[in-house]
């Protein structure tokens, strides 16, 4: 089974990849982008036995900084 786990900063952490993201396609001439915030996408391929316990815990202890960021846990049907 594949797992996605959507990894992204807190609201009120300062985002410099977004930054430059936002200014580099103001640059390109793009206008209206009023805010980019960047994060990350993990893909999992796990077995059925995987609970959803499992992956919280995965999150909490690795791919996610509870500190600054969120993240969310989609199981994707095959």
């Amino acid at each position: 089974m594949k797992v996605r786990v959507s990894v992204s900063l807190k609201n009120g952490v300062l985002d410099p990849q977004g930054r430059a993201i936002q200014h580099s396609l103001e640059g390109l001439g793009f206008g209206g982008v009023k805010d980019v915030r960047a994060g990350r996408l993990i893909e999992l391929e796990v077995d059925e036995s995987v609970s959803d316990a499992d992956l919280d815990e995965m999150c909490k202890k690795l791919l996610a900084n509870m500190v600054i960021e969120n993240y969310r846990i989609e199981r994707v049907a095959a």
